[in-house]
């Protein structure tokens, strides 16, 4: 008996146009798709693709005018970064991006020929323009926070639970750490932000909790911080994080790329 399985690789959609040409010019020119392929002459058939995803495109002019309004979705990286190319070309967008109920962001562009393409991705933040410097009263000390500073700012931007989160735990998660800094508002004592940095030493760190207490956010206390924190690393040791795509940005700055990772998580449930 054959166990092989049938497995689906790809799935792309054919959509009937007026002037396939036509078409295909548009999707580069206004929507940025680099890569095309054409058969006949005229064009009776074609497509559009960009970095593997591709659009196809049939010549059926009466089929397409009983298809205006149908929609396709894309699922987009850097959805933030593709929306402004697609106002600065001039596209047709009917919905501009916005964080959607069902926990994606997305936006909504009309081609030539009536058909609407959602570009959805990782829902947005929402932040203030930074500061063009950081604030002279702020400083940004070389020091483990304590687990009180490292509990309030946990619980301030949502990463700890004021139940389950004890100031025993955070101390032993603190424990291991090899280097830290904490951002401190110098009139007042208080830390306002912090980054820990853990490994091995010698071939490995990890940078982890970079966090800026809301109420002081915008004020370029997480790029001083990180400065600081990647200067206590040498050049040859490799340097990770993990963090949502909508930080990619903040964090190339520090000569961090993208790259394919694995992780695995298992919470304990409440009732244990």
């Amino acid at each position: 008996m054959n166990s092989m399985t049938p497995t689906i690789v790809h799935v792309e959609p054919v959509l009937t146009v007026h002037s396939v040409e036509e078409t295909i010019k548009y999707w580069q020119e206004v929507f940025g798709f680099p890569d095309k392929w054409m058969w006949g002459d005229p064009p009776t058939h074609g497509a559009v693709s960009w970095h593997g995803a591709q659009v196809q495109f049939s010549h059926d002019p009466s089929l397409a005018a009983t298809s205006r309004g149908n929609a396709i979705f894309v699922r987009v990286r850097q959805l933030e970064t593709l929306y402004d190319f697609h106002k600065e070309k001039g596209a047709d967008i009917v919905a501009p991006l916005e964080n959607k109920p069902w926990g994606m962001a997305g936006y909504t562009v009309r081609d030539l020929n009536g058909y609407y393409i959602d570009f959805g991705g990782q829902t947005i933040t929402i932040r203030q323009k930074s500061q063009s410097s950081l604030p002279s009263y702020i400083q940004v000390l070389k020091r483990t926070p304590t687990p009180e500073e490292f509990r309030r700012l946990a619980i301030s931007v949502g990463w700890a639970d004021p139940e389950r989160d004890r100031l025993d735990k955070i101390a032993a998660m603190l424990d291991p750490v090899i280097h830290s800094v904490v951002a401190v508002n110098g009139d007042t004592g208080e830390a306002v932000g912090c980054a820990l940095l853990l490994g091995d030493k010698v071939t490995f760190y990890y940078v982890k909790d970079v966090m800026v207490h809301p109420d002081w956010q915008g004020k370029r206390i997480g790029t001083a911080m990180m400065k600081t924190l990647i200067d206590l690393v040498d050049d040859d040791i490799m340097v990770t994080l993990i963090s949502g795509e909508d930080l990619a940005s903040f964090y190339q700055q520090f000569d961090f790329i993208p790259t394919f990772g694995m992780i695995r998580f298992k919470r304990i449930s409440d009732d244990k």
